[in-house]
């Protein structure tokens, strides 16, 4: 279940209008992740990759190693430090 929730935040992440050059932080990712599970569905999100995939490999496999760096952080759980 876990990498089915990853693959779709990677989908979502990668349809989004966010730019690895805005080095967008890890609330904007999350903002831009949800919009478009929201917006697209899973079957949207899925559908953009596979055509972006399919007019434009060699951009889109930057996109999705971008994509799939970006979930690193923002898939670790937030901890909370008490003092």
């Amino acid at each position: 279940m876990i990498s089915t929730v990853k693959d779709l935040a990677a989908e979502a992440l990668f349809v989004s209008c966010l730019q690895p050059s805005e080095r967008p932080s890890r609330e904007t990712v999350e903002d831009a992740i949800t919009t478009m599970i929201l917006r697209y569905g899973s079957d949207g999100c899925a559908a953009g990759v596979a055509l972006e995939f399919g007019d434009h490999p060699d951009v889109a496999v930057q996109r999705m190693t971008w994509a799939r760096s970006e979930l690193t952080e923002v898939l670790v759980p937030r901890v909370s430090v008490l003092h």
